[in-house]
């Protein structure tokens, strides 16, 4: 067993008022959550918990689902997970009968789920100790947070999720980053709901540096790519083979592309030049951290 300290930002239209004009952030606050472990898996979550109790409550993994906002997949895909991990079943499903079936818990579930209730309110007495405690900047905690994400992917943009233009398939989620800039991403909706991804909600948005084209400005510059952000380029560096080429925006943030030693000899690049760092919406993954 082990808990999470975490840091958690800006609720639903916290960042934006009447006029979709940014707004001062909301402030960072503390929180945590506890989860159980085996070996190097973690296979009980409070979210897992909440879908445990639901279950309990509902006697059916669907509408167990429904209570907590997962997809029916993605709950039995937890509950594949937590039966797999926990060395026994936790959850039972049975057939026939008045209500054409359903699903229990087992006694061991029952039993990790007073625990977990038990340990969260001394945890909860924890945290509020905690947070009294911290004389930390909200900018400093977001900053932390942000950090906190471990990941190959090279650039790492945080958020605000502006809009959600739903599909049938895949969903287009526009995020909206410091000085005005706005990066399309294509999800699926499956995704978007797990996520629970809605405007004003804080996300990370995450491009491959690979993924990554770099445009000179000029006329007849016409490419299908959604995200064509126009900035500087503030670093080079030259590999044997492949180069990365770093495009500051006007926010500040640094976009990096990877592109081969020719593309940079034909196109010759240097540093302060205007460019345009060029991505798919469908390049964009995108993160939340809460």
């Amino acid at each position: 067993m082990a808990f999470l300290l975490a840091l958690r930002g800006p609720k639903l239209g916290a960042m934006h008022n009447q006029d979709n004009a940014p707004s001062r952030a909301a402030d960072i606050e503390l929180s945590g959550s506890i989860w159980f472990r085996s070996g190097q898996q973690n296979w009980g979550s409070q979210k897992r918990m909440a879908l445990l109790t639901a279950i309990s409550e509902e006697g059916s993994i669907s509408a167990a689902a429904r209570k907590i906002g997962l997809s029916y997949k993605a709950a039995w895909d937890a509950v594949d997970t937590m039966n797999n991990l926990a060395g026994e079943p936790l959850v039972l499903r049975s057939t026939g009968g008045q209500r054409g079936g359903g699903a229990h818990l087992t006694q061991r579930a029952q039993e990790l789920l007073q625990l977990y209730q038990l340990l969260s309110k001394e945890h909860e007495r924890f945290m509020a100790r905690l947070a009294a405690a911290s004389g930390s900047s909200p900018q400093n905690l977001e900053f932390i947070q942000n950090m906190m994400v471990q990941t190959s992917v090279r650039n790492k943009l945080p958020g605000t999720v502006a809009r959600l233009k739903h599909g049938a398939v895949n969903d287009e989620v526009v995020l909206d980053l410091e000085g005005g800039i706005e990066i399309v991403a294509s999800i699926t909706s499956e995704s978007v709901q797990n996520l629970g991804l809605q405007p004003g909600k804080r996300a990370l948005a995450f491009i491959k540096a690979s993924s990554v084209m770099v445009g000179l400005p000029g006329k007849g510059l016409k490419l299908s790519a959604r995200n064509q952000l126009r900035g500087r380029i503030c670093r080079i560096v030259e590999g044997a083979v492949n180069a990365e080429a770093c495009i500051e925006l006007p926010g500040g943030q640094i976009v990096a592309a990877i592109l081969s030693m020719e593309s940079l000899a034909s196109m010759n690049l240097r540093e302060q030049q205007e460019a345009y760092a060029i991505f798919k919406a469908s390049s964009v993954m995108v993160g939340v951290l809460d």
